[in-house]
C-alpha cells in the first residue's frame, strides 16, 4: 500500500510538471503571437488550451483518490493539497493566455497604435514568475518562493505604467484610438493576474514547505 502511495504521489508531480510546462509554452506563444501580430499562433494557444483543461482534470482526480484512499498526513497532505491549488492555478493563467490570443486577434488587422515596449517587459515579468514558482514547488525552496511573492510588486507597477500610458496618451487624446488601446488594456490587465497566480503558487509552496500561511500575510515573509 505504501508503495502504491509513492506511485501515486510521484505521478501527481509528473502531471503537475507536465501542466507547468504547457502553460509556460501558452504563455511564451501568446505573447509571441502579439509581438509578431501572428493569427495562426494566437489560434493554436486558443486550441491548445483544451490539452491543458484535459490534464487539470486528470490533476484534480488524481488529488482526490489520494486524499479519499490514503488519508495523509503532514508533509503528504500538504503536498497533496498544494498540488491541488497549483493545478487550479495554472489552469487560470492558461485561461489567460487565452484571452491574450483572443485580443491578439481583434488587434492584428489593425495598425499598430504604438510600439510594444512595456507590455513585452510585463509579460517577461509574467513568464519569469511563474518559472520561478515552479522551480520553488520542484526544489522545495522557500528563499525562491519568497522572490517570487515580492517581485508581484514590480508587475503592478508596470501594470500602471501600461495603463495610465495608453489611457492619457492616447486614449484621452484621440478617441479614434480607444478600438486599439482596449485590447492592450485587457492584454495588460491578464499578464498583471498571470503574475498574481504566480505569486499565489509560491505561497502555496512555502505552505508545503513550512506550514507557515503567508497568504493576505506578506509581512510573515521577513520572519523566520
Amino acid at each position: 500500500m505504501e508503495r502504491h502511495f509513492d506511485d501515486e504521489l510521484k505521478q501527481l508531480n509528473t502531471d503537475l510538471l507536465t501542466m507547468a510546462a504547457k502553460v509556460e509554452e501558452a504563455i511564451r506563444r501568446s505573447i509571441e503571437s502579439l509581438k509578431k501580430r501572428d493569427k495562426d499562433l494566437a489560434l493554436k494557444v486558443i486550441v491548445d488550451d483544451r490539452v491543458i483543461d484535459e490534464l487539470e482534470v486528470k490533476i484534480e482526480e488524481e488529488v482526490i483518490d489520494l486524499l479519499a484512499l490514503f488519508q495523509p498526513m503532514a508533509i503528504d497532505l500538504r503536498f497533496i493539497t498544494t498540488g491541488m491549488h497549483i493545478n487550479a492555478g495554472l489552469e487560470r493563467v492558461a485561461d489567460l493566455t487565452v484571452n491574450i490570443s483572443q485580443r491578439v486577434l481583434d488587434l492584428a488587422d489593425q495598425p499598430l497604435l504604438k510600439p510594444f515596449i512595456d507590455i513585452p517587459k510585463l509579460a517577461n515579468q509574467a513568464q519569469y514568475m511563474v518559472k520561478s514558482a515552479i522551480d520553488a514547488f520542484v526544489k522545495r525552496d522557500e528563499e525562491l518562493a519568497k522572490k517570487v511573492i515580492l517581485s508581484d510588486k514590480e508587475a503592478n507597477n508596470l501594470r500602471t505604467l501600461i495603463v495610465t500610458e495608453l489611457i492619457s496618451d492616447y486614449m484621452e487624446k484621440d478617441t479614434t484610438t480607444v478600438s486599439r488601446a482596449v485590447p492592450l488594456l485587457l492584454i495588460t490587465r491578464d499578464l498583471e493576474r498571470i503574475c498574481d497566480h504566480a505569486a499565489s503558487i509560491a505561497e502555496d509552496v512555502i505552505y508545503m514547505v513550512q506550514a507557515k500561511v503567508v497568504k493576505h500575510h506578506r509581512e510573515r515573509l521577513q520572519s523566520g
